[in-house]
């Protein structure tokens, strides 16, 4: 794995701070529009998790979370014997999720839940398998969802992410780097990188580039508890 810390360049350029309320106000803006603009550049890497989720079941178990389930583009996807929850901060997003379970009849979806990734009000130990997808660059403190996540997570249990992390040079870098301050209209960090979320002590399991072009991917890592 790569190097997690940060450059003198991060220290030099401070992020632009989210907030739950910035998110949901984003969010609020994108609900209508957000399967046209995004459900096609994001399919395949959500495809790519949901397929790792129903391979996975097999032997770590059948209770999963999806942590921004957004307009629910990935429910259809996951194997009808499992006992499937999302949560989302954005109840505008919630809403379009809950119409397509019910038009869909989508038997894996156990319930849907306006819920702070960060603070989940969940036991510990409530899942086998937890899945962010394109959600930890969302997230005001991207440290504290991973910790989330792992908390609720049975020891031996699966997290998954699949993200854009930033570049380490290039024009993509640049991009990234420009348009950083503009996280609170987005709603999620441009520059997003690995070491915001994990730590050097992480053991990344599998790390699996996803279309297009590489531009996101897919992480698994083991929960240790």
């Amino acid at each position: 794995m790569s190097s997690l810390g940060m450059s003198e360049g991060d220290r030099a350029h401070p992020r632009a701070a989210l907030d739950a309320a910035s998110v949901r106000d984003a969010y609020r803006r994108w609900a209508g529009i957000y399967d046209v603009v995004f459900g096609g550049v994001s399919a395949p890497g959500r495809r790519r998790a949901v397929a790792a989720v129903n391979r996975l079941s097999q032997t770590v178990g059948r209770r999963v979370l999806e942590v921004g389930v957004g307009t629910g583009l990935a429910l259809p996807d996951y194997r009808p014997e499992l006992e499937v929850v999302g949560i989302d901060l954005s109840r505008d997003m919630l809403l379009k999720a809950q119409k397509r379970v019910a038009e869909e009849k989508l038997s894996a979806v156990h319930g849907l839940m306006e819920m702070d990734a960060e603070s989940m009000a969940f036991a510990d130990d409530s899942f086998d398998i937890a899945v962010a997808m394109y959600t930890a660059s969302v997230v005001p403190d991207a440290k504290k969802l991973f910790a989330e996540m792992s908390r609720v997570v049975r020891p031996g249990g699966q997290l998954l992410f699949v993200n854009h992390f930033a570049a380490d040079d290039g024009f993509r870098w640049w991009l990234e780097r420009t348009t950083a301050p503009l996280a609170r209209i987005l709603g999620w960090h441009p520059d997003f990188k690995l070491s915001d979320i994990f730590t050097p002590e992480t053991q990344i399991e599998r790390m699996e580039a996803c279309a297009p072009i590489a531009l996101f991917t897919l992480v698994e890592v083991r929960n240790e508890g």
